[in-house]
C-alpha cells in the first residue's frame, strides 16, 4: 500500500513475462490443442490421407500391372516375391489390392458429393416451399422405402457395368436421404426470427434461401457426407462381389473378393486382404464423420 494514497503500489512486470502472456497464439500449440481435444478427427484424417496416399502413388508403391496374367505363378502363397500372393490367373494381389483403392475412394467421393449437391437443393425449396413439400417428399419417401442397395441394383441392371454407372446408382439411391436432412433443417429454420423479418422485407425467395438459410445447413451436410462416402464404398464393393458393378477387367476390392470366394479355403489371403483394406477405409472415414460431429455439436459430444 501505498502511504500517501492508500492504492496497493504496482509491482513491475519483467519484459519476459509480458511477452508470453500478450503473444499470439503459436501455431504448433493451436495444432496440439485441437489434437488433443479432437483425436477422432485426427485418426480419422491420418487414416483416410494413407488411402489417399495409396491410391494416388499406387504405381510407385513397388506395384505391378495388376491386369497382367501370369498362368504359372497362380495361387501363389504370401511371400517376399508376392507380398499379397497372387490369384487363380497369377496376377498380383497385392498390386490389386493398391490400384483398388483408386476405384473404392473415386465412388465414395464422388457419390458423397454429387448426392450432397442434389440432395441440398431438392430439400431447401422443399423445406421452404410448402407446396412443393407435399409432393417432393412423397416421392422421397417412396425411394427410401427401397433399401438402398436394392435399389442400387435395379438401376445397374437397365445399364451396362462401368464406374461412372455405378456412380450414378448409388447417388439416386442416397440423394432421398440427404433431402430428409437438409429439410429438417430448414423447417427448423425457417421459423427463425430473421427469417420471417427477410420475408416482410420483401427478400426474394431465392436470396433466403441461398444466403440466410443454406449455409446454416452446411454443419451437418459436411457430417452427412463422410457416412455417404462410406456407404457408398461399401455398397460399390457389394455390387461389384456379386457381379453388378464395375467390370471384371476392373481391380476393385469387390471384383478381387468376388474371384478369391471360390478358393476361399485353399488361398483365404485373395479375400483377406481387400476386405482389410476397404474395412479400414470405411473406418477411417467414419471416424472422420463422428469427430466432425463432436466438434460440430459440442453439447452432443458432453451428453454422449
Amino acid at each position: 500500500m501505498s502511504p500517501d494514497t492508500g492504492v496497493a503500489a504496482s509491482v513491475p512486470v519483467p519484459a519476459a513475462i509480458q511477452a508470453e502472456l500478450f503473444a499470439p497464439p503459436r501455431p504448433m500449440g493451436k495444432l496440439r490443442t485441437f489434437m488433443r481435444r479432437h483425436p477422432t478427427i485426427v485418426l480419422g484424417l491420418v487414416l483416410t490421407g494413407v488411402m489417399v496416399f495409396i491410391a494416388v502413388f499406387a504405381p510407385l508403391l513397388a506395384t505391378a500391372d495388376p491386369q497382367a496374367l501370369a498362368p504359372a505363378r497362380r495361387v501363389r502363397a504370401p511371400s517376399a516375391a508376392y507380398w499379397f500372393g497372387t490369384d487363380m490367373l497369377g496376377r498380383d494381389v497385392y498390386s490389386r489390392v493398391m490400384y483398388g483403392a483408386r476405384i473404392s475412394l473415386i465412388v465414395g467421393i464422388a457419390v458423397a458429393i454429387l448426392s450432397s449437391l442434389a440432395g441440398t437443393v431438392i430439400g431447401l425449396f422443399s423445406g421452404f416451399i410448402r407446396i412443393l413439400d407435399a409432393v417432393i417428399m412423397r416421392f422421397m419417401d417412396g425411394m427410401m422405402s427401397i433399401p438402398s442397395i436394392l435399389l442400387a441394383i435395379a438401376l445397374m441392371a437397365l445399364t451396362r457395368a462401368s464406374v461412372q454407372n455405378v456412380i450414378i446408382a448409388i447417388t439416386i439411391a442416397e440423394v432421398p436421404r440427404v433431402t430428409r436432412l437438409v429439410r429438417g433443417v430448414v423447417l427448423s429454420l425457417r421459423e427463425q426470427p430473421y427469417v420471417e423479418a427477410a420475408i416482410a422485407a420483401g427478400t426474394p425467395t431465392t436470396t433466403i434461401v441461398f444466403k440466410h438459410i443454406l449455409p446454416n445447413t452446411l454443419a451437418p451436410l459436411t457430417v452427412q457426407a463422410t457416412f455417404i462416402c462410406a456407404s457408398a464404398m461399401i455398397t460399390e464393393a457389394i455390387l461389384s462381389f456379386i457381379g453388378a458393378g464395375t467390370p471384371p477387367i476392373v481391380p476393385s476390392w469387390g471384383n478381387i473378393m468376388a474371384e478369391g470366394r471360390a478358393l476361399w479355403q485353399v488361398a483365404p489371403y485373395i479375400v483377406f486382404f481387400p476386405a482389410l483394406f476397404l474395412s479400414i477405409t470405411v473406418l477411417a472415414v467414419n471416424l472422420l464423420g463422428d469427430g466432425l460431429r463432436d466438434a460440430l455439436d459440442p453439447r452432443l459430444a458432453k451428453r454422449l
